[in-house]
């Protein structure tokens, strides 16, 4: 332990090294969407083959939550798992014009930056051309665009005009959309309605349920290959109740209740530290 001791001197700097001194390979509850700690949950499991199906299937896919229930995650487990013969565009900041929105999917495909003074037609035409390429040599061409609540209904209508990119035979690229749930207002506009009949596939999350919070906890200690180290079911349920099942509070919670029990050289987290633990981090910020 004598690792853990340093930081009580240091004001905790030495954080990793106290992870590794009690037998973590890596912190167990960082909030840092780690595809490696994915629990396979039936609703994660369901969402992974909702996106997995718009992949193959062309047009629209949906997912969305609330904040912190791991979209950013999925989407990371995905892109580490793509089908064979797929490429993908990933977009993770949605919030540009449409042109830089195009040239943003071809440099992600291969096709270089392109000319800052390129109009969008030309941009829409230097896409559609790589497209058909990637068609030719059988290849799959996704774009997964990760905070799609910040799109405008301008953007959106824009990315309705690029499901429309087919061959004779197929759909030249899928578009899956991952947000929160105001994606969801925006796509009830009238002037939306044409995009929401291109929409195959759909899924919601939702926040996890006691058991399953239990077991998100024991999963990410396992992971992390924490012998001898143990939260209780009942700091279990506790973390659940402030948490409201809401993975990263989990997150928070607990990792703020095993820097508690590391400075107390206890490799036990019951009920009453974990309280203590949830009520700092609740007490931080109402999100």
């Amino acid at each position: 332990m004598n690792a853990c001791m340093e930081y009580q001197d240091d004001a905790f700097t030495d954080v990793d090294a106290c992870y590794s001194a009690l037998g973590f390979s890596a912190p167990p509850f960082s909030i840092t969407p780690d595809a490696g700690f994915l629990v396979p949950h039936e609703q994660y499991l369901e969402a992974i083959g909702h996106l997995r199906f718009g992949l193959m299937s062309g047009g629209f896919t949906l997912l969305t939550g609330e904040v912190g229930l791991g979209k950013t995650l999925l989407c990371r487990y995905l892109m580490r798992h793509l089908p064979a013969n797929t490429r993908t565009a990933y977009i993770f900041n949605p919030q540009q014009s449409y042109a830089e929105l195009l040239a943003a999917i071809i440099f992600d495909l291969g096709g270089g930056a392109s000319d800052s003074s390129a109009s969008s037609a030309q941009l829409h035409e230097k896409l559609f051309a790589i497209l058909a390429r990637h068609a030719a040599s059988g290849t799959r061409v996704a774009l997964l665009i990760d905070e799609a609540h910040r799109l405008d209904p301008e953007l959106l209508e824009g990315l309705r005009l690029l499901s429309n990119l087919e061959t004779d035979k197929r759909k030249l690229l899928s578009l899956l959309l991952v947000g929160q749930n105001e994606l969801e207002d925006t796509l009830k506009l009238s002037s939306m309605r044409a995009l929401r009949q291109r929409i195959s596939a759909w899924h919601r999350l939702r926040p996890l349920k006691r058991k399953e919070s239990e077991d998100y906890i024991r999963h990410r200690l396992q992971v992390a290959h924490a012998e001898g180290f143990e939260i209780t079911g009942m700091a279990c349920l506790v973390a659940h109740h402030y948490a409201r099942g809401v993975p990263r509070r989990l997150n928070q919670i607990c990792d703020r209740a095993l820097l508690a029990a590391f400075a107390s050289y206890n490799k036990r987290v019951d009920a009453r530290l974990m309280r203590r633990a949830a009520k700092e981090v609740v007490g931080q910020s109402s999100v």
